[in-house]
């Protein structure tokens, strides 16, 4: 069965590649995904696939059924866009202003839509069901996830996988870990309320900047002092801006900043003790502040025991040449909130240009990706789909027969 597969996401790679490339070139931001939603409902339909948009706002939830019974597995890539301009000089460069696929979701989901055709072209002696769950606005909080959940994407489904095409990794590595693999994402911002007046008479007047400085260094204690070394966080401030004349004392500073935990406790403590060094803070120049902090996405914790069906499908993929545990990343995934509901696993899948003088992180105006990976990931991931209803089939009590 795998064998077949592997044929057929082979011969089918040309497609993936001119999906993939027609996406990058007509990227859409979170939330306003309307124009790739409707190209992936238009693909499935034209297969004759099950499938329904709208999920939770612009997401899209294909079915495929297999003729066998078995259980019910949710494979998920997301879609949308970032803000940036795109500085490479390729073919299929951004066509839209300002915006690129500058994460690899372009690649995310023409992996799946070729899974899918894949699959489903073996729905005769395919186990179980499968559902492929085309997610928007991952990039920004409050995410498509929680509201596709919501909205029903996981119902009867008993195990998800999910990978990201990652640029700074060898083409043929795979990457995962068991447990936490991605950090719990939140942002606070914190407004300095002082007194402004005369650069040349700072004792008349409460200066808005020096107490904002003095907070950015006091907020590092948080973690040096306050959090056990052994639970990794990060606190950092982003945005520091007081806009005056130069021979002006500002009255107000405004900060802007993330935290990043994997430990719900350490989270919970973090959030409040920025208020209390806040406080304290102020309290020295006598001034006051405002206070707010968002929480994001959720870390992303692995389940143990599809963690490891994961790495032995991945050693079952020809192209695979490295399958090795990352350290646990700070930068987050709202895949977070699919594993708080189903077990499942997410997993890193390299996919570093293997021609380019220089290799560019995610974000950046000229990130590319080795198209190759997703024929790799597409293997993975429809190797874990079709092992784990065999390894379910065959974990099942037999039943007694009475006479």
């Amino acid at each position: 069965m795998k064998e077949k597969l592997y044929e057929k996401l082979e011969s089918s790679y040309e497609e993936m590649v001119s999906i993939r490339r027609y996406l990058h070139q007509h990227p859409e931001l979170s939330f306003q995904e309307e124009n790739t939603a409707r190209y992936i409902k238009t693909y499935y339909e034209k297969l004759e696939i099950e499938v329904k948009g709208n999920v939770g706002g612009n997401g899209v939830v294909a079915k495929i059924y297999g003729r066998k019974p078995g259980k019910t597995v949710a494979v998920r890539a997301d879609f949308d866009a970032l803000p940036i301009q795109d500085e490479k000089d390729v073919p299929y460069k951004s066509l839209v202003p300002g915006v690129m696929h500058a994460c690899g979701h372009d690649g995310h989901t023409a992996t799946l839509l070729v899974l899918a055709k894949c699959l489903h072209e073996l729905r005769e002696e395919l186990e179980g069901n499968y559902v492929m769950i085309h997610q928007h606005a991952e990039e920004y909080a409050p995410g498509g996830a929680i509201k596709m959940i919501e909205d029903g994407c996981l119902e009867g489904v008993d195990v998800i996988f999910g990978t990201h095409l990652w640029a700074t990794e060898p083409t043929g590595t795979i990457q995962y870990r068991v447990g936490p693999i991605m950090a719990a994402a939140d942002r606070f911002e914190i407004v300095i309320l002082g007194q402004g007046g005369h650069g040349a008479q700072p004792h008349k007047t409460k200066d808005a900047i020096v107490t904002a400085s003095q907070l950015v260094l006091n907020l590092q204690q948080i973690i040096s002092r306050k959090v056990n070394p052994i639970d990794s966080a990060v606190i950092t401030v982003g945005s520091f801006v007081a806009e005056n004349a130069f021979n002006v004392i500002a009255d107000k500073a405004k900060l802007i900043g993330t935290v990043r935990t994997f430990n719900e406790e350490v989270r919970s403590f973090i959030e409040a003790e920025i208020e209390r060094v806040v406080k304290g803070t102020c309290y020295t120049t006598n001034s006051s502040y405002e206070y707010t902090y968002e929480r994001g996405y959720p870390a992303v914790v692995n389940h143990p025991d599809e963690t490891r069906l994961l790495i032995d499908c991945a050693k079952q993929v020809p192209e695979v040449k490295e399958i090795t545990e990352t350290e646990a990343q700070m930068s987050g995934e709202d895949f977070a909130y699919y594993l708080q509901h189903v077990k499942g696993t997410f997993f890193f899948t390299g996919a570093k240009p293997s021609n380019a003088i220089e290799t560019y992180p995610h974000h950046h105006p000229k990130f590319d990706i080795d198209e190759k990976a997703m024929l790799i990931a597409a293997k993975t991931l429809g190797t874990a789909a079709i092992d784990y209803q065999s390894i379910q089939k065959n974990s099942e009590p037999a039943i007694e027969k009475t006479v």
